[in-house]
């Protein structure tokens, strides 16, 4: 099975005027880590960005216009897709795994695609995906009243795994807490 775990740090909440400023993951095949990935990268240049979505990233809006231009960034993301996947092969695909990816961020993605004049979005991915956070939801449902909040960084430490306040939105920090609670969960 191939998994391509990912989170993205974005420049708003709306995947049709915001655009991605992160994008990190980690290639697993068949439970092993093959991969591993980080880009800073400057978004489509018509997206907005929003002050309060880089505090939430910590970062500022000199950083993110000094990124390395969208269209070098997709190209290495699909150099990396390209060395797993046939995207020919209709049976060879990722999983896309990650924290309330399936509300947020795989939108983002498929908007990444299409800034690039890539179409082709279905090619890589499968449809369904795997979002941690309904995962998490289902294993903890009696819990749930008890925690104040159900965001990453919450039920990491619900579930005992540490975190580490300042490396949060983070996407590669995030993306190594999502796949931590992934591997808890069936066990709980």
């Amino acid at each position: 099975m191939k998994l391509l775990y990912y989170d993205l740090e974005t420049t708003g909440v709306k995947y049709w005027k915001n655009g991605i400023h992160q994008i990190a993951g980690m290639v697993e095949i068949d439970g092993e880590i093959v991969e591993t990935f980080n880009f800073n990268v400057q978004p489509h240049p018509k997206c907005i960005i929003e002050p309060e979505a880089l505090k939430v990233g910590n970062v500022t809006l000199e950083q993110v216009q000094a990124y390395p231009a969208m269209e070098i960034v997709y190209k290495r993301f699909i150099n990396i897709l390209a060395k797993y996947i046939d995207k020919f092969d209709k049976k060879d695909k990722f999983f896309l795994c990650g924290y309330n990816n399936a509300a947020f961020d795989n939108q983002f993605l498929r908007a990444f695609f299409d800034q690039n004049n890539d179409g082709y979005f279905g090619s890589w991915f499968w449809n369904s995906t795997i979002d941690v956070f309904v995962l998490a939801s289902d294993k903890l449902k009696y819990e749930r009243a008890e925690m104040p909040h159900f965001d990453l960084a919450s039920v990491a430490r619900h579930l005992g795994i540490p975190v580490e306040e300042n490396s949060l939105h983070d996407a590669l920090y995030d993306v190594n807490l999502t796949r931590e609670i992934y591997k808890i969960l069936p066990i709980l």
